[in-house]
């Protein structure tokens, strides 16, 4: 699974499989440890990360006005961050300003990695349900001013659902598809003054949710 803005300035998760995905960070994304996760799981510094990865570098004052809070509380959450690197000091602030940036695009994670860690196990459980409450405000804010948007726009924009028969695997590849082609239009408008950041969600759920399935024998196919 991958978020890339799990904040009030983004996401619900955005959603990868990524099996066969070496751990560790570069650029786009970062893989979340159970101290880095446990450290994401506050409501501040997920928003703080979004901030950083929708705006840009900013001070610790800037970020405190635009998500309204204190300065102080800022810089602390901020540090915390810093600490599992999930943010980055630029070096580039005057004096005591330092300006601060989100260490990649995104971050992952599969939920087997923290399987039996009680601790992380309760983060990533508050951390997947907060992205999916942002998610519900984030679309209510975009139909509250939909109509005010060319009509283009609002055809383009939307929801869709559907249910597919898959099995755990068949899922996984499916997921991985749609992840390659969001890949594909990521900055297909950049440098274009038309083009507009577009938010893409992607949910995956068992709809029998009565009927866990048991463990697979080895060699089952898709």
């Amino acid at each position: 699974m991958a978020a890339h803005d799990p904040s009030p300035a983004n996401s619900g998760p955005s959603s990868r499989p990524t099996s066969g995905q070496s751990s560790g960070a570069d650029d786009e994304n970062l893989w979340l440890t159970p101290e880095s996760l446990r450290v994401l799981a506050h409501p501040l510094r997920s928003r703080l990360l979004g901030a950083l990865r929708r705006h840009g570098p900013s001070t610790a004052t800037d970020l405190a006005a635009l998500l309204g809070t204190n300065s102080g509380a800022t810089s602390y959450h901020l540090r915390k961050l810093e600490s599992v690197g999930l943010v980055r000091d630029t070096e580039e602030g005057e004096g005591k300003r330092r300006l601060w940036r989100a260490s990649s695009e995104y971050h992952s994670w599969h939920p087997s990695d923290f399987e039996g860690d009680e601790d992380s196990e309760t983060a990533l459980n508050w951390l997947t349900r907060d992205y999916a409450r942002h998610f519900s405000e984030q679309y209510d804010k975009w139909l509250d001013v939909s109509t005010t948007w060319p009509t283009a726009w609002q055809d383009a924009c939307g929801s869709s659902d559907a249910s597919v028969l898959v099995t755990a695997e068949a899922l996984a590849a499916m997921r991985e598809e749609m992840w390659e082609l969001i890949e594909r239009y990521r900055r297909v408008g950049q440098g274009n003054p038309q083009a507009r950041r577009i938010a893409v969600y992607a949910f995956a759920y068992p709809l029998d949710l009565d009927r866990p399935p048991s463990a697979p024998d080895r060699g089952t196919s898709r």
